[in-house]
């Protein structure tokens, strides 16, 4: 790890205004996934921003729906009443990810950010393509198993954010607050927050430099309230998802008024499903309608070798939590 400078910052302009001007600064919260960077030499900085000071806490009800500060923790809010009663997917996603001595000290935003566990990323010993543009994709021919099946392209074929959460909040329609050095704030909807690779793979989110994410607020919902997350992993606990599903239904009379789905580690970025959504509303809350739904879901797969097999797993792993959960009470 190169040497870097480290101060703690009490006011967001003060923290924006540094890395405004330092581009090689970065932000630092929890630091679980920042300092694993550093330590391979994948991210270099020159000095870390701590910005554990600024206001961005809080786990709250607002007439918007749930507002989750960024610097929250993500064991926090994960065992938040709130968040285990009316966004029950949110609750799981966070509970089912890393170890409790990691949830204790990540923070959302954080999580959020997080990069692709690809190992031709992580090994600086090969080219990539998201390290640096242009330099060439092995996954494509190489060891791929673990990696994406939607919204891939010739120059990467990653989970761009292989996380949990952001699986389950994009179910949910979730919206993140974001300010900037100026001090103005902009919400973006977190299914347009994450960029697909096309040719650019190295660009993975609309952040801009200095910017920083303030909050996510979840609408209030009875497909929200009616949700929940399944993850299937190569083992019982701390690995990534092979697959995932989250999902909500407000479900009446067996009929289905309204769905969300969305899959995690089969897409380049936390994958949302209209297809499936649409097969789903208006539809009896059946398994024959359930299967229709991850057919359609998975129709735009494009399997490498090695994780061909991702395209029947995600279809039965989405059925799977659809199954359960219109068998809860």
């Amino acid at each position: 790890m190169n040497n870097f400078a480290y101060q703690q910052v009490g006011k967001v302009k003060g923290a924006t205004a540094i890395l405004r001007e330092d581009k090689q600064a970065a932000f630092i919260a929890g630091g679980t996934t920042l300092l694993d960077l550093m330590k391979t030499n994948i991210e270099q900085h020159s000095q870390l921003v701590d910005i554990n000071m600024l206001p961005f806490k809080g786990i709250e009800q607002t007439s918007d729906g749930l507002r989750i500060g960024a610097l929250e923790r993500m064991s926090d809010v994960g065992e938040s009443k709130l968040v285990v009663e009316q966004y029950p997917a949110i609750s799981e996603s966070l509970l089912l990810a890393a170890s409790p001595q990691l949830r204790n000290m990540a923070s959302i935003g954080g999580n959020l950010l997080q990069r692709t566990r690809c190992g031709y990323f992580r090994d600086v010993a090969f080219p990539c393509n998201k390290r640096n543009p242009g330099s060439g994709c092995p996954a494509q021919k190489g060891d791929n198993h673990n990696l994406a099946i939607l919204g891939v392209s010739d120059s990467c074929i990653a989970n761009s954010n292989p996380g949990d959460l952001a699986v389950a909040l994009i179910a949910l329609d979730a919206v993140l607050t974001l300010e900037n050095a100026k001090g103005k704030q902009r919400r973006v909807p977190l299914t347009n927050f994450y960029l697909l690779p096309g040719a650019t793979p190295h660009k993975e989110n609309v952040l801009e430099p200095g910017e920083l994410i303030v909050a996510v607020t979840v609408p209030t919902a009875a497909h929200a309230r009616r949700s929940t997350y399944l993850k299937v992993r190569e083992r019982a606990s701390y690995a990534y998802a092979l697959a995932s599903a989250a999902v909500g239904l407000d479900v009446q009379g067996g009929q289905i008024r309204s769905a969300r789905v969305a899959l995690g580690g089969v897409g380049a970025q936390p994958w949302r499903s209209p297809e499936a959504e649409k097969i789903l509303t208006g539809a009896p809350a059946t398994e024959a309608t359930f299967r229709a739904a991850a057919a359609a879901a998975l129709q735009g797969a494009q399997p490498r070798e090695h994780n061909q097999y991702k395209v029947e797993l995600a279809k039965n792993t989405l059925v799977r939590a659809l199954l359960d959960l219109t068998a809860k009470a």
